[in-house]
């Protein structure tokens, strides 16, 4: 059955027989200040793109609009969870940046200098970025909450000279002093940092260091007698260093360029996203991840569009918050994750119901997998099948989406808990880990990219090494993402996690995510996650572990329950070796559910770095699950661990 439509059919086709001359095609919708010589060259394992082109990321989102009279239309409305609100229209939003721009000169940054933002998502910190962009200056944003020791080793790792962050972020009502984390971050170890430059938001005062610390209005008056003017950079020049969100021990320091990263953040708005100038655009991301860059900031800027940066939970000061925000903005295209559909989840339908939503024309997640559950909750039972919710999927390497759903060329039908189809341009394939080979439809494998495309990293900073042996060289001659996935008979790309999550019980291979899933079609369950934990008969057994929606509570029946729904979706296959009631999951910030820390917990080991940990009193939390479920085990059987 064939089910892509014949307008996606074609540019598939023409993607496939001449990619150079297709890329050229999206590279020539931005500004260039210089032709490139050649599209596309390859240097194994690394490539450029646009090679000798001229152009500039902060050019492109705001020097051409409003030369192309836009501006007084509004780029950037800054909402936050205690109600405060501002807007900035191209005009003053460029006017800003050039401000800044100057004073980073005045600062003494030059073009290929790395400084490091660690502020929440608010303007200064978008000007920030574009700033930067706009000298060529190359930035590193860390999240805003991060602790001292991911802060400290991400500022060495990139060489910065320069930190900048705010006195203070909020989040559910409480009250976070960043400036006080820096300080910490900066002695266990300074770096080659010269200056901390602090926003002042909070009402008592942050502590303060001589002649290192520069406060925000002072800054900006070093600006005084330097120019704002835009630095012409070659499309292979950094724009912007970004570390990987934190689901492996170690994370990798990814690069994104001012030519090939541009082309395919702004190509990929308008195909997957059907990013247009009239939209009232809100991903509820955060700046301190690759969708805060790609779609908060530069692709709706480069669409020419309004953008809407938020700070703050999605849920406070209650379930309804979201939902405000929508009806008081009028947001027509809302970017959010699964973990944000789950949390809502929740709370149920009724919060959303009492405000107008009907300027929202369309809804995608990313992120991790959306399974079809949270799927079905928010398009039937929130959105009454009124506008499309449609998954897709991207990684901080590949700087913006490569599977999905192109809603802005054609939507096809929507497979829950699919990721779509390679977008165009895009060369995937699923292989055999074993040999490299291509698997037929239907069997799991490993998703491999063929031929690199302009949004992808080309290396790793101070690690060129690591980017070929990570990427390139597991699986000889193709990039390997580390998703283990499936394609089915239409061509619609299953994913079933991390490789190396793969559960592996009497030799049939589970993903986490299609365990999870099941979990998730009962009513009982808001979240889940599992691994895989070492059984002497049948190799591994899952390890579950279960947070609950409002209302319920941990049993010994609803443990039965669970099991029974999940043999149901998956056939006895899925023998479940327990079920761990918790109160919240371990996560990173991005969302991404941490299960090398269950694997840590019931194997009893350190789980490595957990810097990048939203609440660090999960990891306890599911060592206190699995001992009482190891007791609880030990009770019913001599053998603890066999299958409840």
């Amino acid at each position: 059955m064939d089910l892509v439509n014949p307008i996606v059919r074609r540019w598939l086709a023409e993607a496939e027989e001449d990619p150079d001359a297709f890329w050229a095609r999206a590279a020539e919708e931005l500004h260039w200040f210089r032709p490139w010589k050649r599209v596309f060259q390859h240097e194994f394992p690394s490539f450029r793109w646009f090679v000798g082109g001229e152009t500039n990321l902060a050019y492109g989102a705001l020097d051409r609009h409003v030369a192309a009279g836009r501006s007084g239309h509004t780029a950037l409305v800054y909402a936050n969870e205690r109600g405060e609100r501002r807007a900035l229209t191209y005009a003053q939003l460029l006017h800003e940046v050039e401000r800044t721009s100057a004073a980073l000169r005045g600062l003494g940054v030059e073009k290929g200098d790395r400084i490091t933002l660690y502020m929440p998502t608010c303007p200064e910190a978008i000007v920030l970025m574009l700033a930067a962009a706009r000298i060529g200056a190359i930035h590193l944003v860390v999240f805003a909450g991060f602790g001292a020791g991911a802060l400290s080793s991400r500022v060495v790792a990139s060489g910065s000279r320069v930190v900048f962050t705010a006195d203070v972020t909020w989040r559910k009502g409480k009250e976070t002093r960043l400036k006080e984390i820096v300080d910490d971050a900066l002695a266990i170890d300074r770096g080659a940092v010269e200056h901390v430059v602090v926003l002042r938001r909070g009402a008592t005062p942050p502590p303060w260091t001589g002649a290192r610390d520069v406060a925000w209005p002072e800054f900006l008056a070093l600006g005084g007698g330097h120019s704002g003017a835009c630095e012409p950079m070659e499309a292979n020049e950094p724009a912007f260093i970004l570390a990987t969100s934190g689901t492996t021990a170690r994370p990798k320091l990814a690069i994104h360029v001012h030519g090939g990263y541009g082309v395919h953040v702004h190509a990929m708005g308008r195909w997957c996203f059907g990013l247009r100038p009239s939209d009232v655009w809100w991903s509820t991301s955060d700046i301190g991840w690759i969708v805060g860059h790609s779609y908060i900031v530069y692709a709706p800027l480069l669409t020419g569009c309004t953008t809407v940066a938020y700070e703050g939970a999605l849920d406070h000061p209650g379930p309804e918050t979201l939902w405000k925000i929508v009806e008081e903005l009028r947001v027509t295209g809302l970017f959010t994750s699964p973990t944000a559909v789950r949390l809502l989840m929740k709370y149920g339908a009724a919060p959303a119901r009492g405000f107008d939503h009907r300027s929202l024309e369309r809804v995608f997640c990313a992120g991790e997998v959306l399974n079809p559950p949270a799927w079905e909750w928010l398009q039937r039972e929130v959105l009454r099948d009124r506008v499309p919710v449609i998954d897709h999927m991207w990684q901080t390497e590949t700087g913006g989406p490569v599977f999905g759903n192109p809603y802005g060329l054609a939507m096809l039908p929507i497979k829950p808990g699919s990721a779509g189809l390679p977008l165009p341009g895009i060369e995937a394939t699923v292989v055999s880990a074993q040999d490299g080979r291509p698997v037929p439809p239907g069997e799991k494998g490993i998703m491999v990219l063929t031929r690199p495309f302009p949004g992808l990293t080309p290396t790793l900073w101070g690690e060129p090494e690591r980017y070929a042996s990570d990427y390139w060289q597991r699986i000889p001659g193709v990039y390997y993402t580390g998703d283990s996935a499936h394609v089915d008979e239409d061509g619609y790309v299953f994913f079933a996690g991390r490789a190396d999550e793969i559960i592996k019980i009497a030799g049939h291979k589970l993903g986490t995510i299609e365990v999870e899933t099941a979990f998730l079609t009962h009513p009982a369950v808001a979240e889940a996650g599992v691994t895989g934990r070492p059984d002497p008969v049948r190799g591994e057994v899952v390890s579950a572990f279960v947070a609950l929606r409002q209302g319920h509570e941990p049993s010994a029946a609803l443990r039965r329950e669970l099991v029974e729904a999940v043999r149901r979706e998956l056939g006895p296959v899925a023998v479940i070796g327990e079920v761990n009631f918790v109160r919240t999951l371990p996560k990173t910030r991005s969302g991404k559910i941490m299960r090398r820390v269950f694997k840590a917990v019931i194997l009893d080991r350190d789980p490595g770095d957990i810097t990048t940990i939203e609440d660090e009193g999960s990891v306890d939390e599911a060592r206190r699950a699995w001992a009482e479920m190891r007791a609880e085990l030990a009770a019913q059987r001599p053998e603890a661990g066999a299958e409840p």
